[in-house]
């Protein structure tokens, strides 16, 4: 009813207000009436009349506050004209004419309407009289019921009923009032939403009373907030986990009824994590280098700020970067083994676990496979950050030792990303071994040329080590000594049985609670504490020294031998009770006696050495070069072999002397050589794509004379460079084991190849280099020369030898003592001088061979004194040498013995014995048979010679 009345008064005021107003303006309208009239009477061209209220302006109907007035004042021109002026005038006239007769038209148009309105308007007026005195009696009776019953009775019970209400809801309002700053104090998230849910569920009971439906929807917002900070609290895990806060957080969202959901929003701030993290450190990085203020890096993508890094804050940055990165997955690892530890516990047979709801089961389940599924993706994540900081510096020309410590982070990585989700890493493998390629053919690029300036500048001196000098007490080769996975860092010391105890962990075991497997390279730095080098060239073990005392008076030892002397077989100093005669005994034919058995190496070999092991470290912190690190450790030895035969033992002149100085085997390896490595025609044509990988031959320093008789011919740097070489392939034959594990299956025949045809052949290059001198150290052509003036068809027997054997045997004990001589600045191991005696034992045997081949005449008693001849240059030369048997003595005595062969045993002899020249058997046929066979025969036996195809031995 009082809906009713108020809508009546409200309408009766308003047609009130309408009525005073149309009142006022009828007035006026009938003062207009006649002239209106008027207006319309006056006959006019409709056509006409819209033509010129068309012609009027715009600006005149835009707004009430247009200045009429002000707008034709400013239209006149500079010159006023009066006919012109009147004649606007009459044109304004004639429109306003137009528009005055226009809205009289209209207004007497709408007359009849408005006078039927206004009729309606004055009933409408006696009827909101009526309903104003309605209205005041209503509202008169409204307040005597209001006073005599509503707030005496049904207020009250109102009241008392609210009361009850609220009562029941303050304890709950006043903790929810404190649930904010109660969270943010202790953060005990389950216990706020506990209290919260008990607060709805309170509150629901009473929802269809408005206070309480606002404060249910006030608990929710609270509710909501709760959820909000409970995500943030959950967004901390994930780079400092801790037992009891995530403890919380899950029971939390169990309380809530989301741990699916929480385990989403879990792997989500892992991502953001990871991000974040390589973000700020490189960016850190980046903004200290650059030295402003700039912040034109914050705004870069990761990929363009990783392309600022500084050479040298790269490693620092990296390890910051792996570090950070460390904490992160540690994180998850950590998360991962409480929901092992907590699933455990929750599978333990309890009552409570009999009435497990099979939702739960659902969610431990949804959230084991998220975890599991979550290693790879956050491993990869991983990756892919780390990938773009290792491509987004060019690394060619980081040294040495900074590429190392590079690949040993990455490594470590590698490793870590194994024990954290079984994966082996392959975008890490794959940027990490492009960066490796570019950096290691450069790199070995220039270690080959740095090879050929050292060969080129050697002049093949003893490079003075220890005796007991082993490649593992160098530095490169420190990481093979330590049981250790190939990731940790090279640099690192021997380990300790305890350390080898803690390498059996993983590395989430090892740094569970506290330490960072990326500190070690800050913590262990390289030290250079090398002791391969022995004093003053000389051995300073006390222990050696003392062994030597009591034989200074000694004259027949040598003073150096007195000082230095090892055992051969061990290596290791004797013992006191060493006697003179035990070392004597080692004077007969081995040329060290001056020296400790060291090993012969110079410094261009413990050049190489070091190099293989840099190389070797390389291998061992990063497998998928290994194929091509060891291809270029192939080509080390290969150009030092190359070397070393081009500069000692590549001469022609005596390749055609029939004795086999070089293998096929050796032969091949050397044209390999040649073909593959050796650019023969470096300085004719430009650096072409074919020759990148090739270096120019090596020439032989000028300091080196190989042409001096007085020694040798050279021969005590023929024995360094020979030596050394000798004793580097031992050294690759002591890596082959190691080498072996590090090469991809498929590759591993090249390895073997490679020992099999390289390394093996390096004590090969004795025979052509040694060869040379023995060829010139002893006069043979003199030796031929008193043979020929020899009478051999004597008639008697003789029992004195000739002259020419004596001056033989004079020439091989000047030999002798010359070789000596070199013992005294290069110690001649035994392998050495027996293939100089070798030799030149086997020339001279040829040379006898041939002085008996030139013989013109000869009788049997002249055969026999051959026979005696070269008996007594055997029994002679046993004395000098110990080698045994003497080479070639079937050789001569054979050729000797030819001369009482018959025909049919002569025609058998040539087939077999193709070891002699054709000169040789020609002059057993003329000389020997000739007496004695006819002319027919003779030739027969030499035609047989002629048709036999010699090779050459």
């Amino acid at each position: 009813m009082s809906c009713t009345w108020a809508g009546c008064c409200s309408l009766f005021f308003n047609s009130l207000f309408l009525f005073l107003l149309l009142s006022v303006s009828l007035g006026h309208l009938v003062s207009c009436q006649e002239e209106l009239r008027e207006l319309r009477e006056q006959p006019i061209d409709p056509q006409a009349e819209q033509e010129i209220i068309d012609s009027i302006e715009e600006v005149y109907f835009s707004n009430d506050s247009f200045d009429m007035v002000q707008h034709e004042l400013e239209k006149l021109p500079p010159e006023l004209n009066l006919q012109e002026l009147e004649e606007y005038r009459d044109k304004l006239k004639r429109q306003q004419s137009a528009v005055s007769k226009k809205v009289a038209d209209l207004i007497l148009e709408k007359q009849p309407a408005y006078v039927k309105e206004l009729e309606r308007v004055t009933a409408l007026q006696t009827n909101l009289q009526l309903a104003a005195v309605i209205c005041t009696n209503a509202r008169r009776q409204l307040s005597v019921a209001k006073e005599g019953f509503t707030e005496a009775s049904l207020g009250l019970l109102a009241n008392q009923r609210r009361r009850q209400l609220l009562t029941g809801l303050l304890k709950s309002l006043r903790t929810i009032k404190t649930l904010v700053k109660f969270t943010d104090i202790e953060e005990d998230y389950p216990g706020a939403i506990q209290l919260c849910l008990e607060c709805q569920k309170a509150a629901s009971t009473f929802k269809h009373y408005s206070c309480i439906s606002e404060l249910n929807s006030k608990l929710q917002d609270t509710l909501e907030q709760i959820e909000e900070q409970l995500d943030v609290a959950l967004s901390k895990t994930c780079k400092h986990f801790d037992v009891l806060h995530y403890t919380k957080v899950q029971l939390a969202y169990k309380l809530l009824g989301k741990t699916q959901t929480a385990m989403d929003q879990l792997h989500m701030h892992f991502t953001q994590a990871i991000h974040n993290t390589v973000f700020q450190v490189v960016l850190g990085y980046v903004e200290l280098c650059a030295g402003n203020a700039d912040t034109k890096f914050q705004k870069m993508q990761y990929k363009d700020l990783c392309t600022h890094i500084t050479l040298d804050s790269y490693i620092p940055c990296l390890t910051d970067l792996c570090k950070a990165l460390w904490e992160v997955m540690l994180s998850y690892h950590r998360t991962m083994q409480w929901h092992e530890e907590h699933d455990k516990q929750e599978n333990t047979p309890t009552p409570a676990a009999a009435a497990e709801s099979d939702e739960l089961v659902v969610d431990r389940s949804y959230v084991k496979k998220k975890l599991e599924h979550g290693l790879t993706r956050i491993w990869q994540d991983v990756q892919l950050k780390v990938k773009a900081y290792i491509l987004g510096t060019d690394m060619s020309n980081f040294k040495y030792d900074d590429f190392i410590v590079v690949l040993d982070v990455i490594s470590r990585l590698m490793q870590v990303g194994e024990e954290f989700c079984g994966s082996k890493s392959e975008v890490l493998q794959e940027s990490i071994k492009r960066q490796s390629i570019n950096y290691f053919k450069n790199y070995h690029r220039a270690r080959l040329e740095e090879l050929r300036m050292f060969l080129e500048n050697e002049t093949w001196e003893l490079c003075p080590v220890k005796s007991n000098f082993n490649i593992a007490q160098l530095h490169e080769f420190k990481f093979m000594g330590q049981c250790r996975s190939p990731s940790v860092s090279p640099s690192r010391q021997a380990v300790t049985s305890s350390t080898l105890a803690q390498e059996e962990l993983s590395l989430f075991q090892q740094y569970l609670q506290e330490g960072n497997p990326f500190e070690m390279h800050i913590e262990h730095k390289e030290e250079e504490t090398e002791d391969v080098l022995a004093s003053n060239g000389y051995e300073s073990d006390e222990l050696e020294k003392s062994v030597y005392q009591d034989y200074d008076s000694d004259s027949d030892v040598p003073e150096e031998l007195k000082q230095d002397y090892v055992d051969e077989q061990t290596g290791d100093a004797p013992l006191k009770s060493v006697s003179r005669e035990t070392i004597r005994s080692k004077k007969k034919s081995d040329y060290n006696l001056n020296k400790t058995n060291a090993p012969i190496l110079t410094n261009t070999t413990l050049n190489v050495i070091r190099l293989v092991g840099k190389y070797m470290q390389m291998m061992n912190i990063l497998k998928p070069i290994a194929f091509d690190v060891i291809h270029c450790v192939s080509q080390l030895f290969d150009y030092y072999l190359y070397a070393v035969y081009t500069f000692f033992g590549r001469n022609d002149m005596y390749e055609s002397s029939g004795l086999g100085l070089i293998s096929s085997r050796l032969r091949t390896t050397l044209n390999r050589i040649q073909e593959s490595l050796i650019d023969m025609n470096a300085g004719v044509h430009g650096p072409g794509e074919d020759r990148k990988e090739k270096v120019p031959s090596p020439h032989l320093s000028q300091l080196v004379v190989l042409t001096n008789s007085g020694s040798l011919y050279g021969l005590a740097q023929r024995v360094v460079a020979t030596e050394s070489l000798v004793f580097l392939a031992e050294q690759f034959e002591s890596l082959q084991s190691h080498l072996d594990t590090m090469m991809p299956a498929a590759k591993k025949p090249f390895l073997q190849q490679f020992y099999s045809q390289t390394v093996s052949t390096a004590s090969e290059l004795r025979k052509p280099i040694y060869w040379i001198v023995a060829a010139k150290a002893i006069d043979y052509e003199q030796m031929l020369l008193l043979m020929a003036g020899v009478k051999w068809d004597i008639r008697e027997i003789m029992s004195q030898h000739n002259v020419y054997v004596d001056v033989l045997l004079k020439e091989f004990e000047q030999f002798n003592k010359r070789l000596g001589d070199v013992s005294r600045h290069v110690r001649i191991p035994l392998p050495v001088s027996n293939v100089l005696w070798e030799h030149c034992i086997r020339l001279a045997n040829r040379t006898l061979v041939e002085g008996y081949a030139n013989v013109k005449k000869c009788s049997n008693e002249g055969r026999a004194l051959m026979q005696l001849d070269f008996q007594q240059f055997l029994m002679k030369l046993e004395k000098l040498t110990d080698l045994r048997p003497i080479p070639d003595k079937e050789f001569v005595e054979t050729y000797i013995k030819a001369y009482y062969l018959t025909e049919n045993d002569m025609e058998q002899f040539i087939k077999n014995h193709r070891e002699y020249s054709m000169k040789q058997l020609a002059n057993l046929v003329n000389v020997c048979l000739g007496s004695h066979i006819n002319k027919k025969a003779r030739q027969k036996l030499l035609a047989a010679i002629d048709d036999i195809d010699r090779p050459k031995r």
